[in-house]
């Protein structure tokens, strides 16, 4: 059994603190527990598959560094800048960190960045940053949109090879639904999308009334319509020209709708 395995030779070092400036320095899959270092620079050093527990790195830079694989817990980054830094498959948890990582820091296909967002916005959210959370979730939904969308349309040879034919044909669904989510109501968040979902849904039922019940020729008949339109929408009014099956229809519009917003409004609050 043992012929299976081999020890990864990883190092531990407690309570270090880092003397000067680094450069070319190999520092893979290391163990560093409360390492200190205030305004240092690194410069092409690589830390990939490494483990940083409880650090302190305060208004250091970072030049074209590898964190390949690494992780970051109840770690102190502020003030800190990635330039041209690799951070495929990086993991933060209950860390401070500047959210210009997220302009400078993210990996190159889409895929990586939706998951290099999301470990960020979820760490945004355990250390109470609730602005740079927003910021993350934009950047994690429009990596997602290009994703399932290079999934099935690109000519890549990895989307070729990691979606083929039925997958292809699933990742396009997935892609379809994606997009008119956030269409409707910006896949949970933005109630902006959702007020112009609301606005489109009372004009579809002005130009039903208008169609089947008014004369189409006379502007007086649109303007009853759109001050009609709200009314049937909150169930107020039902007008006798609309059947039954319509009406049913705009109120399960209406609580799905209703559903979305308080869906919004906790999401906002709970991130506070």
């Amino acid at each position: 059994m043992n012929n299976h395995f081999r020890p990864t030779g990883r190092e531990t070092f407690s309570d270090q603190g880092v003397a000067h400036d680094l450069k070319g320095v190999n520092l893979r899959n290391k163990q560093f527990e409360r390492l200190v270092a205030k305004k240092k620079r690194f410069t092409d050093c690589d830390f990939s598959y490494s483990q940083f527990e409880s650090a302190y790195l305060h208004n250091c830079v970072f030049d074209s560094c590898k964190f390949v694989g690494c992780k970051f817990t109840h770690s102190n980054l502020r003030g800190s800048k990635f330039e041209g830094c690799e951070f495929d498959y990086a993991e933060f948890s209950q860390t401070q960190v500047e959210p210009e990582i997220l302009d400078t820091g993210c990996p190159g296909r889409e895929n990586l960045q939706q998951k290099f967002a999301r470990t960020l916005r979820v760490n945004f959210h355990q250390v109470g940053d609730t602005v740079s959370a927003n910021k993350a979730i934009k950047i994690e939904l429009e990596a997602s949109r290009i994703h399932l969308y290079k999934a099935w349309r690109s000519r890549e040879s990895y989307y070729r090879k990691k979606y083929p034919s039925v997958k292809r044909a699933e990742a396009f669904f997935e892609w379809f639904e994606f997009v008119l989510l956030d269409f409707l109501w910006g896949n949970g968040e933005s109630s902006v999308k959702l007020l112009r979902t609301l606005l489109l849904v009372l004009f579809a039922i002005a130009m039903g009334e208008v169609y089947f019940l008014k004369d189409m020729k006379l502007l007086y008949g649109y303007l009853e319509a759109a001050k009609h339109a709200p009314q049937v929408f909150l169930g107020i009014v039902q007008p006798d020209g609309f059947s039954g099956l319509v009406l049913a229809g705009i109120a399960a519009i209406r609580y799905v709708m209703l559903a979305c917003l308080v869906s919004i409004l906790v999401k906002r609050f709970s991130r506070r």
